[in-house]
């Protein structure tokens, strides 16, 4: 399996290749990026609205991949955003889940949705 962080490495030279092609890095500031990772993240949710868990769960073909690419959306513009902000998504991916684990850990966390604070 590949290094996440090599994954999104090279995905983030990617992303900065095809925007400097299209001369689109006058339009990417991260207000720009951080509102349209928004409205992709609602288009996005947008496929979810009115299921409940079990069809959300198993979407039929061509709905699942439509959310996939909206997925792949949110994605690309958090990459894009974090890379114009100089953040190391995968550094702080681990530090977040290194946060999470001391905020809730297993043995009081586990098989409840209750916020930290109230575990």
């Amino acid at each position: 399996m590949p290094d996440p962080k090599d994954t999104l490495t090279d995905l983030r030279e990617r992303l900065a290749a095809f925007a400097a092609e299209r001369d689109w890095d006058q339009f990417h500031n991260p207000k720009n990026l951080a509102m349209a990772l928004s409205a992709e993240a609602g288009e996005l949710i947008e496929h979810f609205q009115w299921l409940n868990a079990d069809q959300a769960q198993n979407l039929p073909p061509p709905a699942l991949e439509e959310v996939a690419l909206e997925a792949a959306d949110v994605l690309l513009y958090l990459v894009r955003l974090c890379d114009k902000l100089g953040i190391d998504l995968a550094g702080a991916a681990d530090r977040k889940l290194a946060i999470n684990a001391r905020k809730y850990p297993a043995d009081k966390a586990r098989g409840q949705m209750t916020k930290y604070d109230k575990l």
